[in-house]
């Protein structure tokens, strides 16, 4: 069986649950609560960090190589493409938005949502162990304090990744003037990663949480600044989720 062990909020889980999803395999998630979810991690991989799939006795993390093994060992519904250049494009497309669009959205909108609780609590807990949103409402601020610290997200942080999001925003939306996928010419695990890792900006259906009814201005306002260079990913999710 394998098992998905990750955030449902987190975006890099959600290039997981897309693929497992898209390859119709079958699967357990595994919720865990942040912060208490390193005593599971680390008993079972290398690193604190999720996604980690786990499948038999193999055990992977980091969403690129998690990608790479199921489409190894599952090759229906395959997204690596077999033709060189193309597989080039998608490889490299995909290693883009992980650093140069991923890590920006996640500051900018944690930077934002950590101040309301009542918004991200239930994300943070979310299908997880009955006792989680007891746990993190009781221990909140410390593991605010603590998300801040680790991921660096203050108002500098914000700033910069705001703008280096909006580079990476401009470089895809135009691309997709003149192409319908970023690399060759069906849907592949670019696309996938790039819908994802913009997810929470958007807010599409099919992420799996349940959205907020009433958005932070401050959100909304991020939201809206990008707004028309995006809507391809709401397109995306609609065809292939």
């Amino acid at each position: 069986m394998i098992k998905l062990y990750q955030f449902p909020i987190s975006h890099y889980c959600e290039k997981i649950r897309w693929t497992l999803d898209f390859k119709c395999l079958e699967y357990k998630a595994i919720n865990l609560l942040p912060g208490l979810h390193i005593k599971t991690t680390k008993q079972i991989a290398r690193y604190s960090s999720v996604p980690v799939l786990t499948d038999g006795d193999v055990c992977i993390q980091n969403s690129s190589k998690i990608i790479s093994y199921l489409d190894t060992k599952y090759p229906e519904h395959n997204l690596t493409p077999k033709e060189h250049k193309v597989r080039k494009d998608a490889l490299e497309w995909e290693r883009y938005v992980d650093v140069e669009l991923g890590i920006h959205v996640r500051v900018c909108c944690y930077h934002i949502l950590l101040e309301y609780p009542d918004i991200v609590i239930p994300f943070f807990t979310h299908k997880g162990p009955w006792y989680g949103k007891l746990v993190i409402k009781l221990s909140f601020n410390k593991l605010k304090t603590k998300m801040r610290q680790l991921m660096k997200i203050n108002v500098s942080t914000f700033k910069h990744s705001k703008a280096k999001m909006g580079e990476a925003i401009d470089k895809i939306y135009n691309h997709l003037q003149h192409n319908e996928f970023l690399a060759g010419n069906k849907f592949t695990r670019a696309d996938l990663a790039a819908a994802s890792l913009l997810a929470p900006l958007v807010m599409p259906n099919g992420y799996g949480l349940n959205w907020p009814k009433k958005i932070p201005v401050e959100l909304l306002k991020l939201q809206n600044e990008f707004k028309h260079k995006i809507t391809w990913v709401n397109e995306i999710y609609n065809k292939y989720h």
